[in-house]
């Protein structure tokens, strides 16, 4: 193990737990930052865009002018 050492320094109970949290908190507040600040994913989360209207006929060409 490369940090072998460390748990002379601090003990397993303490270390690990704290670890572990940091690594909970750090997850939780980067989803919380993609959800807060993604305009689009509210609207997934909503089924997104309805289906959009037919587009509306195009109109006929001018006619060109006799030369």
């Amino acid at each position: 193990m490369i940090y072998g050492k460390m748990w002379t320094v601090v003990r397993p109970q303490l270390g690990i737990p704290l670890f572990l949290t940091a690594v909970a908190v750090s997850s939780f507040a980067v989803h919380l930052a993609l959800v807060t600040n993604t305009p689009w994913l509210q609207a997934y989360y909503q089924g997104g865009a309805k289906a959009a209207a037919a587009p509306a006929p195009m109109a006929a060409p001018a006619a060109a002018p006799a030369p």
